[in-house]
This record gives C-alpha cells, structure tokens and sequence, in this order.
C-alpha cells in the first residue's frame, strides 16, 4: 500500500490490520524505528516470546526479529527495506496479500489478526522514548489499554484517506499508554531510565527540563530550582536516568528540534529559540554535531518511494497499490 498525504506533511506512522492463517513466518527487517504490535485475536511469538489475544507489544529497532505463529514454524515471508514484501526466494507478495487499503495478510480472515504501526525514524517514534524501551516491552492483555486499540481497529478498517490523520494520533496514544503501562508491570526492566525512575527529586528535576527546553539551564540552576546540591542532583539524575542532567537536557532538546523541524513554515531560527539556542548558525552547529547532518538537510531528507513519491518511507508491511 501507498502511504496517504494528509495536508501540507505526509503520515508520521503507519498502521495496519495483518490477517494470518497457519503455518506463517516474517522476517521483519525493515529497519524501523519503533513497532506497537497488538495481537486482537489468536496469538504470535515475536522472537520467541509468546503474545496472545489482547497483549500489545512495543519492538525496539532498527534490528530484524522474527514473527511466527509458533515456535516450530519458520519464516518464509521477507519484509525488507523499501517495502519490498516477498518469499525468501523472492516472490513479490503485495498482490498476493493485499486485502483493501489496511489489511494485508496469507488469508481474507485469518484465526490470527494483529494490529502493526511502525515508526520509520526515532525523532518520529520520540527518540528518547525509543533509547529508554527495552528490545521488546510486552504488556499483557489484563493491563493493555483495549479501548484503544478498539478504535485503531476501527479505523484502519475506513478506506478513506483521511482516516490517516486519526491513525497517527490514535497510534502516537497506544504507544505512551503502553509505555505508561508497562513501566507499572513488574516485567518491565530494572535499567535507569527517564522512564522509570521513582526519585522524587529527579521527577521534578524532568519536568523542569521538559517545561522548560529553552531556558539557560546548568546542573546547579536545576539544582536550586529543586533544593538540592550540584553533587547531589548529578549522583541521583546518573543513578536514576542513567546519564548526566546536561547530556538528557540536550538529547531533549534534540528531540524536540527535530518534530519542529518537521512542522510547515517554521524556520530553523525559530526552532533554535525554541530549544534553547540564540542563533541558527550556533544551533545548526550543535544540530550536526550531534545528528550528522545540517537542521536543512534533516528537515528536506524524504527517502523516496518506489511510485516516486516523496515522504517518509512506509512500513513494508504495507506493500504499494
């Protein structure tokens, strides 16, 4: 499937229904950033861990894993970079598996649907977010969040181009509540996070840092702002987030450059002041430095799709029309 323009900026993730019928297996090594996974009816092993009817799961990447319908089953479906979907000897797959806009799968009405939105690049699925997950966070079904992916379901079964802009809210939901959900699970992992910690004192030092992007901060101005000193907020914030208070601020800073960048009609001046910088010229500098390429480079990069369009490139589980 094409991906779908939506206004002045093309889809910020793509979502849809996969039908399965066993014996299947997927390679997937699309590269992408992030991948939500429900599974709304029948079960699946994502590299071996098994989910069942209801749990939804949040897939770390850029690295390949594997999809199967049970352990003893192996892939025979390849989906690989420029939504190429083909056998492992390499048939073309998309006609084959093409059921409407949104449905993609080996069967009309599989025993096994699963829900899949993917994030192509970090700064689309939340950088920091995606460096703070684990490889694979599963929430079980008593905890996932089913009203949510009710009406994900619900709208990718709409064939309306429109339907996309719900899609990519909905989906940006269904994966904060996911992570909310299994930071509450005791599955989830015990690694220092911005995500997970529970120091009073570094809770309030992030929400300064978060309210506040733009503001000159130091360690000891976030230290008074929070009644403590330097030492101690540099030892709790490393301990607790697992980095020093100024290298978070600026991988925040980042993260929130590069969705404004993505914004029509800002300017790179603009997104500067916003994160803190004076100039264009000394943001751009630090840009670079810290992503390899120039905010005006980052801003224009569209990996092109197959059909000539230009935009960020779609999952390849959705394969062109």
């Amino acid at each position: 499937m094409t991906h779908f323009l939506d206004g002045p900026r093309a889809a910020r993730a793509f979502a849809l229904s996969m039908q399965m019928t066993a014996p299947w297996g997927i390679t997937v090594r699309d590269n992408a950033a992030l991948t939500v996974l429900a599974v709304t009816s029948g079960q699946a092993l994502v590299d071996g861990a098994l989910l069942m009817e209801g749990d939804v799961a949040l897939i770390r990447g850029p690295e390949q894993y594997e999809v199967t319908d049970t352990a003893a089953s192996t892939p025979t479906i390849d989906i690989g970079p420029g939504q190429q979907c083909t056998t492992v000897d390499g048939h073309d797959l998309r006609e084959d598996f093409r059921h409407g806009v949104r449905r993609w799968g080996n069967a009309e009405d599989g025993e096994t649907t699963l829900l899949v939105g993917t994030y192509a690049r970090p700064d689309e699925a939340g950088g920091l977010v995606a460096r703070a997950l684990p490889r694979l966070a599963v929430v079980p079904r008593e905890q996932a969040d089913h009203m949510l992916v009710d009406l994900l379901v619900r709208e990718i079964s709409q064939d309306s181009p429109a339907a996309q802009v719900v899609i990519d809210r909905l989906l940006d939901v269904l994966v904060v509540s996911t992570i909310r959900r299994w930071i509450e699970s005791s599955e989830r992992s015990s690694a220092p996070t911005w995500l997970t910690t529970t120091d009073p004192m570094v809770i309030d030092a992030l929400e300064l840092l978060h309210a506040a992007p733009e503001a000159p901060w130091t360690v000891e101005s976030l230290a008074r702002r929070v009644n403590t000193s330097r030492a101690s907020l540099a030892a709790r914030f490393r301990t607790s987030v697992g980095e020093p208070p100024m290298t978070y601020l600026t991988r925040w800073r980042f993260t929130l450059a590069s969705d404004l960048l993505q914004t029509p009609d800002t300017t790179v001046a603009q997104v500067a002041h916003s994160v803190g910088y004076n100039n264009a010229y000394s943001f751009s500098t630090a840009f670079k430095r810290h992503l390899g390429i120039t905010p005006s480079e980052f801003r224009h990069h569209r990996p092109l799709l197959s059909n000539g369009i230009s935009g960020p490139r779609p999952s390849p589980y959705q394969e062109r029309l």
